[in-house]
Order: C-alpha cells, then sequence, then structure tokens
C-alpha cells in the first residue's frame, strides 16, 4: 500500500511513513494511491464483531507491512480500552427513520478521540522502533488538541505543541488542553482565529529547514491515520442497520472535512452508502459550495458550535483530488487561487462528482439551540450543538426507506453554556472529569507570527 500527495510533487510514502510525516513536503496531503475494498460477504461478516476486529478488518488493508496483525490488534487493544461505553460507537434511535451515532464516549468526550487514541499507539510502536525523536504540532477549533494531548502526554520521545483560537473555544475544550502537567504538552493560545492556528501549522511544515530540525510531525486531520481511523465507524453503524444487504444515509457536522471523508472512503471500499450529507453552521463555505460551486472564503464567525467555525476545511483537498480524478496539478492550482485570492471555483465535471456523494445543509444559531430543545422533548437525548447542527440538517434529508445516522461528534457537557441555554440543564462532566474546574491550568499566549512560534517551539522542545 502506497500514498501519493494530493498535489502530485510529493515522494510516493508506505502508511508509517504518510503517518509519521503528515503534511507532504509539496503542502498536499496523502491519500492511498488505489483504495482497497471488501466484499459484500466480508462487510455482511461484521455483524456482532466488537469494535476493535472491526477495526483491524477495516484498517489493516490500509496498513502494508508498516505493522504486524498483533502490532495492530495490540494499538487498537490499548487505543479503545478506556473509552466509558462497551460498544465505543453506540447507535440510538431518535426517530423513525433516524439515528444518532454516539462518538463521544473517549477520554475526552469528542469524536477526535476515535482517530488519536489509535495514532498515540501506531506512534509509539514506530518511534520506538527506529529511535527517534519527534515534535508534534497541531492546529485545533477545540476538539483535536485535548485528543492530540490525551493520547501523547508523558511520552519521551513526543513533544506536543498546540495552537488553538484564544477565546473561541469552550472553558471545558480550553481546560482539557490546559490542565495536563507533563513537561511534553504544550498550549498555545493563539490571537487569531482556527483558520490562523492551521496556516501557522502549514506554514510551519512548509519551513524545511524548521521541519527538518524539531523533527515534525503532524497529528490533524492532514494526517491520513486520521483519516482511516475514522472509516471504522461508518462500518459498525452501518452494519447494525443492515448493511450490505440495506443502503445507509449519513449526516456529518463538520467544519475541516476529515470525518465526513472518512464516510466517503468507507463508500469507496463498497459499503452501501446511499449519501453523506454535509453539515454546517453559520460558517458555511461547504454548504455553499456545493451550492454555487465556487469555495470562496468570507472570515470566520464565533459561534455556539466553535468546533465548527472554519473557513479553510484541510480535508476538501482530498474531496477535490478525487473529484478532479486525481489531477494533482489541478489541485495545485485551485489551493493557490485559493491563498492567493481567497477562493476558486470548482469545474462543472468536479463539482457533478462531488454532488453525486454528497449533498449538504446549514443550520444557523437559532436553529441549533431549537434543535437542542426539540430533540429533549421528543427523544430525552441531550445534543451539543455540534449534534445539534447534524440532527438539524439530517431532518431535512431522512428518506425511507433508507435509515438515517446523524453522528453525534461531542458530549453535551463539552458546551454547557449553550446546553443551558437551550434547555435550562447544564450537563455534568463525567465523574472521571469531575474535577476539572479545580485544576490549574497552564498556557501560552502566542501572537499569530510564525517566526515567534517557531523560536518559541525550539526553545521548548526537548532534545
Amino acid at each position: 500500500m502506497r500514498y501519493v500527495s494530493t498535489r502530485g510533487q510529493a515522494p510516493v510514502l508506505s502508511f508509517g511513513e504518510a503517518m509519521l510525516t503528515g503534511l507532504a513536503r509539496d503542502g498536499g496531503l496523502y491519500v492511498p494511491e488505489t483504495i482497497p475494498t471488501l466484499a459484500p460477504a466480508d462487510i455482511a461478516a461484521l455483524a456482532g464483531l466488537p469494535y476493535e476486529e472491526v477495526a483491524f478488518r477495516v484498517m489493516r488493508p490500509f496498513t502494508g507491512d508498516t505493522f504486524g496483525d498483533d502490532e495492530l490488534k495490540g494499538a487498537i487493544a490499548r487505543a479503545y480500552a478506556g473509552f466509558g461505553h462497551a460498544a465505543r460507537a453506540p447507535l440510538k434511535q431518535l426517530a423513525p427513520g433516524h439515528f444518532l451515532l454516539e462518538l463521544f464516549h473517549g477520554p475526552t468526550l469528542a469524536f477526535k478521540d476515535f482517530a488519536m487514541q489509535i495514532i498515540g499507539q501506531l506512534f509509539q510502536i514506530a518511534l520506538a522502533r527506529e529511535g527517534r525523536h519527534i515534535t508534534i504540532v497541531g492546529a485545533t477549533s477545540g476538539d483535536t488538541g485535548s485528543a492530540a494531548i490525551e493520547a501523547f502526554r508523558g511520552l519521551d520521545n513526543v513533544d506536543v505543541f498546540i495552537l488553538f483560537p484564544h477565546g473561541r473555544v469552550s472553558d471545558v475544550q480550553r481546560r482539557q488542553m490546559t490542565t495536563p502537567t507533563e513537561a511534553n504538552v504544550h498550549a498555545l493560545a493563539l490571537e487569531g482565529d482556527f483558520d490562523d492556528c492551521q496556516a501557522r501549522v502549514k506554514d510551519m511544515f512548509n519551513d524545511f529547514a524548521f521541519r527538518d530540525e524539531v523533527g515534525l510531525a503532524g497529528v490533524n486531520s492532514i494526517n491520513w491515520a486520521r483519516v482511516l481511523a475514522q472509516v471504522v465507524y461508518y462500518f459498525t453503524a452501518a452494519v447494525a442497520l443492515g448493511a450490505p444487504h440495506r443502503r445507509v444515509a449519513f449526516t456529518v457536522p463538520t467544519g475541516n472535512f476529515g470525518d465526513i471523508f472518512a464516510g466517503y472512503i468507507a463508500q469507496q471500499m463498497g459499503l452501501p452508502i446511499e449519501t453523506l450529507v454535509i453539515a454546517t453552521n453559520q460558517n458555511d463555505i461547504l454548504h455553499r459550495c456545493l451550492t454555487t460551486g465556487r469555495y470562496e472564503t468570507d472570515g470566520v464567525r464565533a459561534s455556539i458550535s466553535p468546533s465548527m467555525d472554519i473557513q479553510v476545511s484541510s480535508n476538501f483537498e482530498r474531496a477535490l483530488f478525487m473529484a478532479y480524478g486525481r489531477d494533482g496539478a489541478a489541485v495545485a492550482q485551485l489551493m493557490d487561487e485559493l491563498k492567493t485570492k481567497g477562493g476558486f471555483a470548482v469545474s462543472q465535471g468536479a463539482l457533478q462528482a462531488l454532488r453525486e456523494t454528497y449533498t449538504s445543509g446549514r443550520c444557523s444559531e437559532g436553529e441549533t439551540i431549537s434543535t437542542i430543545a426539540m430533540e429533549l422533548a421528543a427523544s430525552g437525548e441531550l445534543l451539543c450543538p455540534h449534534s445539534a447542527v447534524g440532527v438539524k440538517v439530517a431532518g431535512e434529508h431522512v428518506a425511507a426507506p433508507v435509515p438515517m445516522v446523524t453522528l453525534a461528534t461531542a458530549h453535551p457537557a463539552k458546551f454547557p453554556d449553550a446546553v443551558e441555554t437551550a434547555t435550562g440543564i447544564r450537563p455534568a462532566l463525567p465523574p472521571r472529569m469531575a474535577d476539572l474546574f479545580d485544576r490549574p491550568e497552564r498556557m501560552t499566549r502566542v501572537p499569530n507570527d510564525l517566526q515567534a512560534l517557531e523560536a518559541l517551539i525550539q526553545e521548548r522542545r526537548r532534545r
């Protein structure tokens, strides 16, 4: 199994190399050279298996010879041992034909744990084997950062620097990043929005002298291993609802496009997914692009669903690469236009290809609040604001007899202010996190300046 860059000018890598590299040296994102498929009988055989066994069977064809079977199985077992639900990703029925996939039972109460916990285990195996030390730098709109810190805290051969937009994450999200005490963890509050954080991380990867000096690695959803781990729960959910003999649809509240692109990979592997619905909040660039054919940034507006407050969706580049028939030069041109002009037009053929796979919808701030309240009354389910965006948009696309699955991406206790505004209920953190607001915080305010950030990382990383 080999991996190629979406911009076509970077070295072809193995799974392990792509995982440790993160962003390709031409600025692109790594994708599989070919997507392996599972036969209908193999998909049917997943029914009733433990989540860990499904993860092994889905991920194994992508990992090549980087990890032995026992290594991969051991990593998966350790990754999910700390989850708070035996099913790992349980399904709940909200209404006839509409189901909720709960992805918030991991250690940081968000779907990012599914990928980050396994990446942490795989990194440990690979780095110990090679005797390497790396510096992980990531950008987060709230959930990726805490999941990355939880996965890598305390490791001897990894330093972790997480950039988050100052004042634009929830108090719970911030404290999950700023209260760990391990010396290898650094929470950096950047003056700017998430797109600024993401841009500075990409700038560091494109500064090859700095990249090589500090051994830079990335665990944002630019990292292919992140996407791969998220493919698994599409299979567990669909099979539970009758796949491969029954088609299933999914709605995904998304800002950076990685979670829904994992659904596309599952579909290409043979899972009978009817459609993938992109659910956006008021930062609706993905919905506008699917509707108009133009991808055009117009500034990030802070919302009550802050993990989706994104205008530059990194993983959309992977979707464009597929829609343009794997034409790296065409994608490189689009990304250059995005950087220099703030947007680009999707060709008619590529737009048609995107619309054949994805549809989309938008949820306003008021609709998010009302959906939280209405769903609590209708089904007793207390939604976080991101999950509420998904539920609202999914309701517009449910079409019998195909069941709709909405991905619930975070625990409501991560966003208690929005939930309390909607319902009068302030959701409590799980017992293992009950003292989160009593723990001392440790973070550094940083300017939106590449040189200052690189100097800080060079000074603080362990040799």
